[in-house]
């Protein structure tokens, strides 16, 4: 016959259960800070061409859309397709895509306004790349 005494320290198992809380706490505060800081990056840079890409679409366009004023001057490239309604003129034209805005995937078409002189050369539903500089 075995017996075991356990003598079991409240305080010990407190400040380890509070200890493993914190740094679980911490840990996840920090992913989502970098997280933040990583997505962050879909505002447009000074230095160079910043490239539109799948990922980074909308939150780039709803920046650009939010502050014009700040992309006056910046270098961007990306593509899409033409898009054209009735009241345009033979220059203009939207360099669209897709947006599901939501879960039974609606689309919604999005993008920017393009003035072109030779824009009548690209068919509707043309997937073209550009690259711009915002004047």
């Amino acid at each position: 016959m075995f017996i075991y005494n356990l003598k079991i320290n409240s305080n010990f198992i407190l400040k380890l259960f509070l200890t493993i809380l914190l740094v679980t706490v911490l840990f996840i505060i920090g992913i989502s800070i970098f997280k933040l800081i990583n997505g962050s990056s879909s505002t447009i840079n000074n230095s160079n061409v910043y490239n539109l890409t799948p990922n980074n679409y909308t939150n780039v366009l709803k920046a650009v859309h939010n502050d014009l004023n700040t992309y006056i001057g910046q270098q961007i490239k990306f593509s899409g397709y033409v898009y054209r309604v009735y009241d345009f003129d033979d220059t203009q034209f939207v360099l669209a895509r897709n947006m599901i805005i939501s879960s039974d995937f609606q689309t919604l078409v999005v993008g920017f306004l393009c003035h072109y002189d030779s824009a009548s050369l690209y068919e509707d539903n043309t997937w073209v790349n550009i690259t711009r500089n915002y004047n």
